[in-house]
């Protein structure tokens, strides 16, 4: 449990606690983010790339027409080591452009902001650093609710005042490319401060790369993304797939944000007796997210979806013919081909088919007594109806 706790900010309340395990206080993991730099510290790995397919659990409200479960898939990449600055940054965001652009969801912006430029923001609007993460998790629900909301969420609940509040909301509202990051270097307040004006310069390179890589006209530099997990460190990202316009449905669903990540370069060291430090940058697909978006597209289309990799069912037309269903099904599974047959003794030769109708098999390979008699097999093509003996 103490691997997890104090890693998530207000996460943290959806964390899988389990109760005393014979004296050892457990919890499921959150995320492979926190479990992957703790691998690199008790392996003291200080290089590795690597991505890693598997499930995560959250006491959440589940919302599953969302996507959204207490036990899901991800799916992350992550980079770990010294490198120059942003370099590898900028391949994960290139990561994550192909994925989402091959996967064909439709249109979609990945969102990119960096940790320091928002404290920076936040201490020239007068935030005491203490309250630097609760502002953080408030911020980062202006994607959901509207300003006023969100400052009076951080006035009522996180304890700001009004003015800071107020000079937040001039800048969080702000997003575009390149030109708001040279328009915020030359911000008398923010470049002042020397956090804001380090995150700016390598946001600056960022794009940079990001237009050498060829992908800026899906990236939007946002200061409103603050990603709630308390250990980013620099440059946050999060993909969110936009609404499609579509006069025919009434609502389209919004699956929200279906990717994210950032650099957490203080996460390895938390977890290395000796606190030698190894910098991170990932990214998390929720995969669950984009089948949900799959299978509503493939509803809407009315496609027929094959389940299964089957290339040919073994069928026998006459009864008592289950031993020869066997033998030939076996032959079949030996030599490396898909096969398969009905676990009935003796199925109707109409169902047999029909089964091959319903799960797109393409193949019947039928073996009746006048076949055995014969030594041979008859191929029957499901779709034209063809036959051959062979």
């Amino acid at each position: 449990q103490d691997t997890l706790v104090g890693k998530y900010g207000e996460g943290a309340k959806l964390i899988y606690e389990l109760q005393d395990q014979g004296g050892e206080l457990l919890a499921l993991r959150y995320d492979l983010t926190v479990p992957f730099a703790r691998y690199l510290a008790m392996n003291k790995i200080t290089k590795m790339k690597r991505y890693h397919v598997a499930k995560v659990y959250r006491r959440d409200n589940p919302a599953t027409t969302r996507g959204r479960y207490r036990e899901f898939y991800q799916c992350d990449f992550d980079i770990a080591g010294q490198f120059d600055p942003m370099i590898p940054d900028a391949e994960c965001l290139k990561i994550v452009h192909e994925i989402l652009s091959d996967l064909q969801l439709g249109d979609f912006v990945i969102k990119v902001n960096d940790r320091r430029i928002l404290n920076g923001v936040f201490a020239v609007c007068g935030v005491p650093e203490s309250k630097f993460i609760p502002a953080c998790c408030t911020v980062d629900k202006l994607d959901k609710v509207p300003w006023e909301e969100v400052r009076s969420e951080m006035v009522g609940e996180k304890g700001l005042s009004p003015e800071a509040a107020d000079r937040i909301g001039e800048y969080v509202q702000l997003h575009g490319g390149l030109e708001l990051i040279e328009r915020l270097l030359q911000d008398p307040k923010l470049s002042q401060n020397k956090v804001a004006k380090e995150g700016l310069g390598d946001m600056k390179l960022l794009f940079e790369y990001l237009t050498l890589f060829g992908i800026t006209g899906k990236i939007s530099f946002d200061l409103s993304l603050a990603r709630g997990l308390d250990y980013y460190t620099g440059v946050i990202f999060e993909a969110v797939l936009l609404q499609q316009e579509n006069e025919h449905v009434e609502e389209a669903v919004s699956v929200g944000s279906v990717a994210g990540g950032g650099r957490y370069d203080g996460l390895v060291g938390m977890f290395d007796a000796k606190g030698r430090k190894v910098p991170c940058v990932g990214v998390s697909i929720g995969i669950e997210r984009i089948f949900s978006i799959l299978e509503q597209r493939l509803e809407a289309s009315g496609e027929k979806l094959r389940t299964t990799e089957t290339q040919v069912l073994v069928v026998t037309p006459q009864k008592h013919l289950l031993a020869a269903r066997m033998k030939l099904i076996s032959e079949l599974w030996d030599a490396g081909i898909k096969a398969e047959m009905l676990y009935k003794k003796d199925p109707k030769l109409l169902k047999q088919l029909q089964y091959c109708e319903d799960t797109g098999i393409p193949l019947a390979a039928i073996v009746g007594e006048q076949e055995l008699a014969d030594g041979v097999v008859k191929l029957r093509d499901v779709a034209t109806r063809k036959e051959v003996r062979m």
